[in-house]
Order: structure tokens, then C-alpha cells, then sequence
């Protein structure tokens, strides 16, 4: 396969993975989101790749990020965007320069909510002329309709689709590789480990 994202080329991106948002992703199993973010989010500290978070105003029901993120990633927790409020994060400057700066063309988008927080980043950043992927599972919207909508309205503005393993997949390329090893012993421990010793 030609043209993979890689740790070299990739940044992630993790939008609005707070503990009030995340109770309105209905499609998808709180436990799944969790895991998934958390294998995400090691990932990218465990090969280097850029990582941004943001968050939109964490003052009301929305709450904090998620306890693991400041776990897995303190320094990208801490220069985490706090949005006061603007829907696009890709519209607020502060984050859209975040991204810039990691210099990557190539961007792995999760967060919560797919239908609200994830749609319209991404579409926005396909038009600005990055490569973008939205991680489906490491993310949820209030229902299924909600949730098909907002991933097929993505799709068909250039988005790609894809799952958390399958990404971290793509990442590792070779198994072998020393990144790749680091991918396949978060993916066994945050999503494998669950399914084989049960």
C-alpha cells in the first residue's frame, strides 16, 4: 500500500475527549472509547509522533479531558487548546497553528463527539488540503443515525474511515520495526489482551 501514514508523517489529533462529552456518545460503549483514546493517545507517546489535544470549555458540563490523557501525555496534556467555545476547532486559530506546527500533512483525528466535535474539523482540514483520517471507534455520537451521518457526510468529503487497530496497523507497517513493536504491545494491552485471556 502506498501513501501509509506513519509515525514520520502522522500527527494525532484528539479532539474534546472530556469527561462530560463523552456520556453523549451513546453509540458506542463508554469502556470502547476509553480503551481505544487510550491506545491512540500511547501510540503517539510511545513513537514520538506529534500529539495535540484540545478541549472546549471545560468549566461547564463538558468537564476535563479524560484522566488517562494527563497520564499517558503530560506535556501535550498541558499545552492541551482550551476552546471557549468555537464548534471547528480547525476555526480557532490557537489549534489550527498547534497543528501547523507539528509540520505534518497527514493528521489522525478521534474525539467525542463524531457528529458535532469530529465532522467538521475534519471536512475542514480536507479542504485546506491535509490528508485526514478519523478514528470511528475512539469516538461516538448520541445514536447510531447521528453517528452513520456524521461518517458518511466525512466520507464524502474526502475523509478517510478507519478503526483504532487498523490504524495502529498502518502505523506500525512492520511489526519487527522498533515502532512497530511499541504499536503491537499498546494494541495487545489496551484492545487484544481483553479478548485473548478471556
Amino acid at each position: 500500500m502506498i501513501n501509509l501514514f506513519t509515525p514520520a508523517n502522522a500527527a494525532m489529533l484528539l479532539i474534546d475527549h472530556q469527561i462530560g462529552t463523552i456520556k453523549l456518545a451513546g453509540s458506542t460503549p463508554y469502556d470502547e472509547i476509553v480503551r481505544n483514546t487510550r491506545a491512540l493517545a500511547r501510540t503517539a507517546a510511545e513513537t514520538g509522533m506529534p500529539l495535540v489535544l484540545t478541549s472546549s470549555q471545560e468549566e461547564r458540563f463538558q468537564g476535563p479531558l479524560l484522566d488517562d490523557l494527563a497520564q499517558i501525555a503530560p506535556e501535550a496534556h498541558a499545552a492541551r487548546i482550551k476552546r471557549p467555545g468555537v464548534v471547528d476547532c480547525w476555526m480557532y486559530e490557537p489549534f489550527r497553528a498547534a497543528v501547523l506546527a507539528t509540520g505534518r500533512n497527514r493528521l489522525i483525528m478521534a474525539g467525542l463527539t463524531n457528529d458535532v466535535c469530529i465532522v467538521f474539523p475534519a471536512i475542514s482540514a480536507v479542504q485546506d488540503g491535509f490528508q485526514v483520517q478519523v478514528v470511528a471507534d475512539a469516538g461516538g455520537s448520541p445514536t447510531k443515525a447521528a453517528d452513520d451521518t456524521a461518517l458518511a457526510r466525512m466520507a464524502a468529503h474526502g475523509v478517510t474511515i478507519t478503526s483504532t487497530n487498523q490504524v495502529m496497523a498502518e502505523l506500525a507497517t512492520d511489526w519487527a520495526s522498533a515502532s512497530g513493536a511499541a504499536i503491537q504491545m499498546v494494541m495487545y494491552q489496551e484492545s487484544l489482551k481483553r479478548l485473548i485471556e478471556a
